[in-house]
């Protein structure tokens, strides 16, 4: 069965949207949208045809771009002051949860026309200590249950967890003792701090995704891939059998909990590109026991692109589609679990964020 769909692209010049022709198989490109604004992350709501689309900085204030009824409309209202832009936008129910620079967690209960602030997060012990990391402290991540659970991905603060709604909040950091590539990594930080290995993973989390079973969810971390099976209350790390431990995204298969795919890099300071400048999305068949790097569409040569964290995403289709963006403009779509890949368009600014409507 094949299902149409909609593929979300924030840029940094604008929301683009990629239109399904029939089949997953031919694209048109709508947009720009919202102004030629930076989009960091939009969602999409298929019932509706609304869209909202998070985003600001530099010469544009943050704030999140509604579209409704044929028509776009901004709103920063109730986002406070110093809010440098907008990382991520999802819906929860009845309302909408959007994360922020510097890191802070906000709703909307009126379809994105106002904001508040959710204090309790930032009312955390130690939350005042915060280091940003190299795009500075953003919450860039946030995945709902829809029961009022809440998880929150910042950098470089690490994951937190809030089982009402967002009214008082616990960090889920902890790392189990099996062993891994990143769990070799020294732990000296400088300035006589260090981590144990055994106590917490980096707090550096990338981005995150639910697996298709409770309590289960992926995370790529600055320093390795992990499981949780509990939700969040202890990490294992999965790293063996990828070419690096570093990159930014993470997809999961909406129905089989064991398939997930990730795009490696060759590391933090070694230029940030596929390891020998060749493209692969790697993908596990049996939750990160195991990797395969699927090739068959991208480039294998001279391939110098970066895929940012939140540029992947996983379609509802049978078989599952899969999408990622590029810094170069370009997005890639599989339409057989990352079996093969086509280039679904090109010549796009910067992609920051890749959602599909679902």
């Amino acid at each position: 069965m094949s299902e149409q769909v909609d593929v979300l692209v924030g840029t940094t010049k604008g929301l683009f949207i990629l239109k399904d022709k029939g089949g997953r198989s031919k694209w048109s490109v709508q947009g720009p949208f919202c102004d030629g604004m930076s989009i960091n992350h939009a969602c999409g709501d298929p019932e509706t045809g609304k869209i909202w689309a998070a985003g600001g900085g530099g010469w544009f204030p943050a704030g999140v771009w509604r579209f409704n009824d044929g028509a776009w409309s901004f709103s920063r209202e109730g986002f406070e002051e110093g809010v440098q832009s907008v990382w991520s936008v999802i819906r929860d129910g009845n309302r909408l949860l959007a994360g922020t620079k510097p890191a802070a967690l906000y709703e909307s209960r009126d379809d994105g026309k106002s904001w508040q602030k959710l204090p309790a997060l930032n009312e955390l012990p130690g939350a005042a200590d915060w280091m940003p990391g190299a795009a500075g402290l953003t919450l860039h991540t946030i995945l709902a249950d829809g029961k009022g659970g809440i998880w929150v991905g910042i950098s470089a603060a690490g994951v937190f967890y809030s089982a009402d709604g967002g009214a008082s909040w616990e960090g889920r950091n902890r790392r189990g003792n099996r062993p891994g590539p990143a769990g070799a990594l020294p732990r000296d930080f400088g300035d006589g701090v260090e981590i144990r290995a055994e106590d917490e993973i980096f707090s550096c989390v990338h981005n995150m995704a639910f697996g298709a079973a409770p309590g289960l969810i992926y995370m790529q971390n600055h320093q390795g891939v992990y499981r949780s099976r509990d939700g969040g209350q202890v990490w294992e790390e999965i790293t063996e059998g990828l070419p690096s431990t570093f990159g930014f995204p993470i997809g999961a298969h909406p129905r089989d909990p064991d398939m997930i795919w990730t795009f490696p890099l060759n590391g933090d300071s070694k230029g940030r590109y596929p390891e020998g400048a060749s493209a692969a999305v790697w993908r596990s068949a049996d939750a990160g026991e195991g990797w395969t790097d699927m090739r068959k569409g991208l480039p294998q040569e001279a391939c110098f692109f970066t895929v940012l964290r939140q540029a992947m995403s996983v379609d509802r289709a049978i078989p599952a589609g899969v999408y990622f963006g590029t810094n170069s403009g370009s997005i890639f779509a599989s339409t057989d679990e990352g079996a093969t890949w086509v280039e679904a368009a090109r010549h796009l600014p910067t992609v920051l964020g890749v959602e599909v409507v679902k």
